[in-house]
């Protein structure tokens, strides 16, 4: 990795267009970085879904499929501690590298195991986990890396394509995965993946990104306490500014709500709904997301981030009510539309904040900081969706529920509508979560408080 970037360092060169010539090659290296990432995007959706597809099939247990996902998450949580600070002492780049070699080797041993057909439950579990464990590495790298490798006035640009990749994996992976199944079974499926995996690789070794400073202390061998101390510094950064740490337990509540989402969408459409319209939700979300990451992407997104992500989490607080309001396709068809349009502003805006005002030789840290909160919202969520419907929602909308003669004459009484209510719930949460930020001064002037880290990227 080159130790010098004249983007970054405007009085090492005499050429005027030095810096801005060194702008455009960080640029060409963030396109590669993100079409790499991109592909590799998509065969991991591939393999998600035909891995899913495998248990269920094998099994017909939902438990079973639920402990893939723990697979997934778990690693994510006790790993975090130790990416961040190692991110930060560690080449990005070759993080990255290391991170996509070692999930494709993982995916490599799954086809193996299930084109020989000796794969047994506990070892998909295992190679799951591991792959995770290498992603755990993966994702604070590549967001500590935009912010040196896109120039800041693209920054809101750079994130929304971000997005779009993920929002395309959600979108056509799911239809592209059904075709390679039949086509050529899981294990084929996943050797695809493994093939995309490469071409990230490929892709990141024909860039070098701009070195971040580092603490004179960093020593390249560190012992596990030290790593551990520095993790901590990662969350000192974070809880010493009020701003940060409202923006954090926004992004819990966003989070564990989504994840909420995730376990209730399919049985709310199928209480009133055939699986063909489900599938049809489910392709109106995920063209709503893939529009609104376009946008971001076109755009960059509001001047003034925080504002902008509070006012995107009002209006997909107004839709949620829209989706649990009434047993109507068209109209949760609509809400989920503009739902998911409105995740591309909120996450991108999001991201820049952080990536601007957050020291480089700590954004290691400090997104890894942030995974353990996501991360750990998700598994919360789907132990909570069931019981608080069948406990608590359900009920309340039977025939004779408590709610039924009140609440019910509006969003209806039988079977899914306790799922409605909770829709409307957490709709109702949402839109007062973005009141209750737009009204708190330290996360409404979260920007005029820490200033960006580098104010000559901002000019540029």
């Amino acid at each position: 990795m080159s130790h010098s970037h004249l983007a970054h360092h405007p009085t090492l060169s005499s050429p005027a267009q030095e810096p801005e010539k060194g702008s455009r090659r960080s640029l060409r290296s963030f396109f590669l970085v993100w079409a790499g990432q991109l592909v590799s995007t998509l065969g991991s959706g591939l393999t998600s879904f035909a891995l899913g597809l495998w248990v269920y099939q094998k099994t017909g247990s939902v438990t079973n499929f639920a402990l893939v996902a723990l697979s997934h998450v778990l690693p994510r949580l006790l790993l975090s501690p130790l990416a961040g600070p190692l991110v930060d002492r560690w080449d990005r780049r070759k993080v990255m590298l290391f991170s996509d070699l070692g999930s494709g080797m993982c995916t490599l041993c799954a086809s193996g195991l299930l084109f020989s057909g000796r794969m047994e439950l506990w070892q998909l579990y295992a190679i799951t986990a591991l792959s995770a464990g290498f992603n755990t590495f993966q994702v604070p790298a590549y967001s500590a890396s935009i912010i040196l490798l896109v120039p800041a006035k693209q920054l809101g640009r750079a994130n929304g394509m971000i997005q779009l990749a993920q929002s395309a994996a959600d979108l056509f992976t799911p239809l592209l995965a059904g075709f390679l199944v039949m086509a050529v079974q899981v294990w084929g499926v996943i050797l695809i993946d493994f093939a995309t995996f490469l071409f990230a690789v490929f892709t990141l070794v024909w860039v070098r990104f701009p070195k971040p400073g580092v603490m004179p202390s960093q020593d390249t061998h560190p012992r596990l306490r030290g790593l551990l101390q520095e993790s901590v510094e990662g969350w000192r950064f974070i809880v010493t500014r009020p701003g940060f740490v409202a923006l954090l337990g926004f992004f819990a509540i966003f989070n564990f709500i989504w994840g909420l989402v995730g376990a209730l969408a399919a049985p709310l459409a199928l209480s009133f709904t055939t699986p063909g319209g489900l599938g049809v939700l489910m392709t109106v979300a995920g063209g709503g997301m893939l529009a609104g990451s376009l946008a971001m992407s076109a755009w960059g997104g509001p001047q003034r981030r925080v504002v902008g992500l509070l006012a995107a989490e009002l209006v997909s607080g107004l839709c949620f009510i829209l989706m649990g309001l009434r047993p109507e396709l068209a109209l949760v068809g609509l809400g989920a539309l503009v739902a998911h349009a409105t995740i591309a502003m909120v996450a991108g805006s999001s991201r820049m904040l952080w990536q601007t005002r957050v020291p480089h030789a700590m954004q290691g840290r400090v997104f890894a900081a942030q995974q353990m909160i996501s991360s750990s919202a998700a598994p919360l969520a789907l132990l909570a969706a069931g019981p608080l419907v069948e406990k608590v929602f359900a009920p309340l909308l039977l025939p004779g529920g408590a709610l039924a003669g009140s609440i019910g004459v509006i969003v209806g009484v039988g079977p899914g509508r306790g799922i409605g209510l909770m829709f409307v719930s957490m709709g109702l949460v949402k839109a007062l979560v973005a009141l209750a930020g737009l009204a708190y001064p330290r996360l409404r002037r979260l920007e005029k408080e820490n200033p960006a880290v580098q104010e000559q990227d901002l000019e540029s």
